[in-house]
């Protein structure tokens, strides 16, 4: 009784410390910000920036939940995902340690964005492929394809033909070494998770005899597998939602900057870059590392972590100051493409798939695979002007 007596004290006490130092962070955080801005300038880019997030990327993402969760839910009806996993077992288990099925996760978040694997993954059909390790690396490599397409058309528009193509080549790269650590993370805490499925058997046997029970037409199959999966999709999009506001919201005002005034008007977007300021200290090892030329290019992997759309807008005013070259914009591709917003669609990703717990391992191994994407493409690049 007295053990049970000092250990629920214990905890009370323990309890005490966290608050307090979650209240400092939180204070020290919000008015240093707000010195800089002033307190109402910032109040105002906080909700002005979270709004137009909402707007223009929140609901864009459930968009494209939505239509990606409809198109794979029809790819499982009608066995395109089983000819996949023939197909492609060859190449994705030496290379990612995931069953052929996962390639179409990489061709749906290459098409649209991260969260379209989350969507394809809903399925009990297209889990059952999966042991529990590998179903929750799915995070990772979905998401170093993310917006591929979008972000190869956009530097080709920029006039770069070669080095987007060499990027794409560096977050195929750094897509194996994110999947990879994550799986490698995932088995170490859960050893068990190595050897357990994901869907049981009965649940897809369940699902098809279901199927086969009503004796559907190929139309109401069809019918039903676009609106299922869209509805599966709008859930995964809400999902999305928390993770995008508070993060990126977060980093764009560490990232950017005053208004073109030079003052802080509340809107959105506005920040106090001190990102940009901390990796001008060590502006040497970006330039060693990635070929980096100026400190304000480090703006742009910042950005990405957040929103890759966002960190594409900055390219036009990097290529008109004379900030970013050839080789600037094969290390953009690559690590805009395998980040491509990680850090505020990993938590609402993972949370979808059940396995919150486990977001710090996916960041940490994203992180990683974001970083050989660059070497990579960076090193790349260096091979072809030889030639």
């Amino acid at each position: 009784m007295k053990s049970v007596i000092n250990n629920y004290f214990n905890k009370k006490v323990n309890k005490v410390p966290s608050g307090i130092t979650c209240f400092l962070i939180i204070i020290a955080l919000f008015g240093g910000i707000g010195m800089k801005m002033g307190a109402a300038p910032m109040l105002n880019t906080i909700m002005h920036t979270a709004h137009d997030l909402l707007l223009n990327t929140c609901f864009y993402l459930m968009a494209v939940c939505v239509i990606t969760g409809a198109i794979s839910k029809l790819f499982v009806e009608f066995g395109v995902v089983d000819m996949l996993e023939k197909i492609l077992r060859p190449l994705m288990r030496p290379l990612f340690n995931l069953p052929g099925v996962a390639s179409l996760g990489a061709v749906m978040t290459f098409l649209s964005d991260n969260p379209a694997i989350i969507s394809l993954s809903q399925d009990k059909r297209f889990s059952s492929y999966f042991k529990k390790y590998q179903f929750i690396s799915l995070t990772n490599f979905g998401t170093a394809f993310g917006m591929g397409l979008i972000v190869i058309v956009y530097m080709v528009g920029q006039g770069f033909y070669l080095e987007p193509f060499i990027g794409l080549f560096g977050a195929f790269c750094g897509c194996i070494v994110s999947t990879r650590f994550m799986q490698y993370f995932v088995i170490k805490a859960h050893p068990r998770y190595k050897f357990e499925d994901v869907a049981k058997a009965k649940d897809v046997e369940n699902q098809i005899e279901e199927d086969l029970k009503h004796g559907k037409s190929v139309f109401i199959r069809t019918l039903n597998s676009l609106l299922d999966g869209g509805r599966t999709g709008v859930d995964v999009g809400l999902a999305i939602i928390p993770g995008v506001l508070v993060i990126s919201t977060l980093v764009m005002i560490l990232t950017f900057g005053p208004s073109a005034d030079g003052t802080f008007t509340g809107a959105a977007y506005e920040g106090i870059e001190i990102l940009p300021a901390l990796a001008g200290k060590i502006d040497w090892f970006f330039n060693w590392v990635f070929g980096l030329t100026d400190p304000h290019q480090i703006a742009f992997p910042i950005t990405a972590l957040g929103a890759v759309g966002a960190a594409l807008s900055l390219v036009p005013n990097f290529l008109q100051q004379g900030w970013a070259d050839g080789n600037a914009i094969a290390v953009f591709t690559a690590i805009g493409m395998c980040w491509s917003g990680y850090l505020s669609t990993h938590t609402a990703m993972l949370d979808s798939l059940g396995y919150r717990e486990l977001t710090p391992k996916a960041i940490i191994a994203h992180t990683i695979g974001g970083i050989c994407a660059a070497l990579v493409a960076h090193w790349t690049f260096m091979l072809t002007t030889l030639f």
